[in-house]
């Protein structure tokens, strides 16, 4: 049987990853920017939850969260994070460890005015990972802020902002036939990224 050469020729990940993000975008039903996200806690146990990726250039990732949630409070105590994209509907998933840093103030501010109305109401009514007696409370809530800005621009409140996912490795698996997947790493090292192929 003939398992065939490596289509991945690209030297640059985010190239790589800018051309599967684009075909995942084109045939995944919903949330083609969907990561699983793994952080870790004071206790050392991991955690893991989905955010959306909203932006990505060659600096990193960008996902905007409530800092004060479980994920902003163990992303200030450990920066190294682990997260993964899985596509279906392509057969194919990136894998990236790496370091998260807050963006600038300015940069959250442009991206949370972008965002709906409802939306930036919700980002000051969610005690987001504090326990919720009823739903009925989180109503409240919502309701008593959106009285409050009611035809007033709504500011982005300062524990609410983006975060950037910067990788120091990145794999690209690729679905193949028998479980002989194809497996590419790249690894950052001395300031340029250094590529290799792995066993499924």
């Amino acid at each position: 049987m003939k398992i065939g050469l490596s289509k991945i020729r690209e030297r640059n990940p985010y190239i790589l990853f800018n051309k599967w993000f684009e075909s995942a975008s084109k045939k995944e039903i919903s949330d083609p920017n969907a990561i699983s996200l793994s952080t870790v806690d004071s206790k050392g146990q991991p955690n893991v939850r989905i955010v959306l990726m909203k932006s990505f250039n060659e600096d990193g990732l960008t996902f905007f969260t409530n800092s004060n949630s479980s994920k902003g409070k163990e992303i200030e105590s450990n920066t190294n994070i682990a997260a993964c994209f899985y596509w279906k509907s392509i057969e194919k998933q990136v894998r990236i460890r790496g370091k998260v840093r807050k963006i600038s103030a300015k940069d959250s501010d442009e991206y949370f005015s972008s965002r709906d109305r409802n939306s930036r109401i919700g980002a000051w009514a969610s005690l987001q990972s504090k326990a919720l007696k009823n739903r009925s409370e989180l109503e409240k809530r919502f309701n008593s802020i959106s009285k409050k800005y009611k035809n007033k621009e709504i500011p982005r409140p300062s524990h609410w902002g983006g975060f950037l996912i910067k990788p120091v490795e990145i794999e690209f698996w690729h679905n193949k036939p028998y479980r002989l997947h194809e497996r590419v790493l790249f690894k950052f090292k001395k300031g340029k990224w250094v590529k290799s192929f792995l066993y499924p």
